[in-house]
Parts: structure tokens; sequence; C-alpha cells
């Protein structure tokens, strides 16, 4: 354990009980791909304060830190993370004021999809299913099904580790791009989001959802770890279709695999290592730009 982490774990052990703390933990055991070693220091805070309270002392202890949501577009390294990991899981409370529906950054998408169609509120069907959590998504803008985080956020509630402030970020101030946004450019962290939904008819909204849920069990490989897509789409082409044409669905490195079901998919078929994982990565653009010219971008975080 290096100095900045020792004082860390110092401050977290004094905290209380609002502050959960854990020394090496796997992060296989937190990530969607199931990879991953372990962290030197892994933090749970319970509440907004010890969340906010947290990021602080790692940036004054001057302390690596990363911060974790559902880890469902993150692949840790084999050889763990030298560091603090803070997760945002605890932070999952979600309130409905009229039509505007404000969840917490730990909150899941699926949970915040269920809330408003249960409120007969339209809007964020697009998002049912997504395997992420709200901070994450509007980080990434995070879409699918005709459908953007951009299309129904009111504005973001943010921390700057540098200055402690917590401030109120409008949908203008987002600079929305495909799956870029300004929290990608600056060290502020998504704490909350409010979402300005639609009045709808709940029987309706849910079979939307459903259907959406029904569209990724029949196209996605649900049944095997992995991070989601792997690659940004760029623009004019199909990921998924130049991997299959270039002859890749089903080829393997260790246990990553290109997912027979969904070529823009690799799945951990067990034991998969991140060295894998960022081999087969590496071998899909090389084949990719040999047949196409295309250079595809990872959209899947390593930490390492």
């Amino acid at each position: 354990m290096n100095d900045t982490i020792g004082k860390l774990a110092a401050w977290a052990g004094t905290y209380g009980e609002d502050l959960s703390v854990c020394f090496d933990e796997p992060m296989s055991r937190h990530t969607s791909f199931r990879i991953g070693g372990p962290a030197a220091l892994y933090l749970v805070p319970r509440t907004r304060e010890a969340f906010t309270a947290a990021v602080r002392a790692a940036h004054e202890t001057e302390t690596r830190f990363f911060v974790l949501g559902n880890g469902s577009n993150v692949l840790f390294d084999d050889a763990g993370y030298d560091g603090a990991v803070i997760s945002s899981s605890a932070l999952d409370a979600i309130t409905l004021d009229g039509d505007l529906l404000t969840a917490e950054a730990g909150a899941s998408l699926s949970s915040v999809c269920k809330k408003a169609r249960d409120a007969s509120l339209a809007g964020l069907e697009f998002a049912y299913g997504i395997p992420g959590s709200v901070g994450g998504a509007v980080v990434m803008n995070a879409g699918a099904y005709g459908g953007e985080i951009k299309d129904v956020l009111e504005e973001s509630t943010a921390f700057d580790p540098a200055s402690g402030e917590i401030v109120s970020i409008p949908l203008a101030e987002h600079a929305y791009g495909y799956r870029d946004s300004v929290y990608k450019h600056t060290d502020r962290i998504v704490l909350a989001a409010s979402f300005r939904l639609v009045p709808g008819n709940r029987e309706e909204i849910g079979a939307k959802m459903n259907d959406i849920a029904g569209r990724r069990v029949a196209k996605q490989p649900l049944e095997y770890p992995s991070a989601g897509s792997v690659f940004k789409r760029p623009e004019g082409h199909f990921v998924g279709q130049m991997v299959e044409e270039s002859g890749l669905k089903g080829f393997r490195i260790g246990g990553a695999e290109v997912s027979e079901k969904h070529a823009g998919f690799i799945v951990n078929r067990g034991g998969a290592t991140s060295r894998d994982v960022l081999a087969l990565v590496g071998h899909i653009r090389e084949v990719v730009l040999k047949n196409y010219g295309v250079e595809l971008e990872c959209e899947i975080i390593h930490v390492k």
C-alpha cells in the first residue's frame, strides 16, 4: 500500500458507518465483464455527504481514484488498481415531482424506467435494459432504440473535487454528442440527474419497455458476462456487420470471444482476462481496418 492510499484509508477508517471500507477488493465482483484484479482500497459511501467527502479526501491526499457505477462499461486490469475505487452504487434514490423524475447517480437505468412507467410517465423507455447507472448514462449520453439521454435530461447535479462545490448543470451546458458530454472533459462527477418526462398511458409505456427488453434478449448475448457494445458506431457503418463479414464471429483469444449472437460484443466465456479482451479488441480493429479502412474506437474504459 502506497503512502497516499494509507492516508486515505486512515481517513476512511474514522468516517463512520456511512462509509464502507475494503482492502484489496477484486474488481471482478463489481463489473459486468466479471474481470479485474484487486483495488487497493474500495469505498462504498451510503449517503451523498459520505460520497463527496470520500472524493474530496482522495483529492486532498492526492490518491488516484476511480468512481465506479454499475461497472457495465469498464474493464479493470488483471493487475488490479493501485488506488481507490469509490462506488456510487448505494446512491440510488429516485424521486418524482410531477413529470420531473430525479435519480441519484448510482440508480440503475432499469429501475428509473420502471419508476417512470409506474407513474405513467413516458420518454425513458429506450433506456430500459441498458445495463448502466444514471451517472454513467449522463456522462456517456447513453442511448438505444432511437433515444438518447440528451432527449429527456433537464439538468444534472455535479461535484467538483477540486473546489468542493456542488453545482447544477442545465442540459444546454452538457455539450452532448455521440457517446460524449462535457463530463468526459472535466473532473466533475455526476451526483444526480433530473429527467423531464411526458404523461402517458402506463400499459402502453410498459408494452414498449417489454418490446425493447424482448429485442435485447433476442439480439444480444445477455447469457454471458460482457461490457455491452465494444466499439462506437462509425458514421455510415455498422460494427457488428463489419466484424461478422470479416469472419470473426466466434473468434476467441483465451476466455474472450466475439459473440456468436452479436458480433459487436465481446463476451467472457469463462476465465477471460483483461489481456485476452484487449488482445481481441486489437485484433478486431486490425482486421476491420484492413478490410474496410475504418478505424474502430473502443467504448470500453480500461482501468489500470
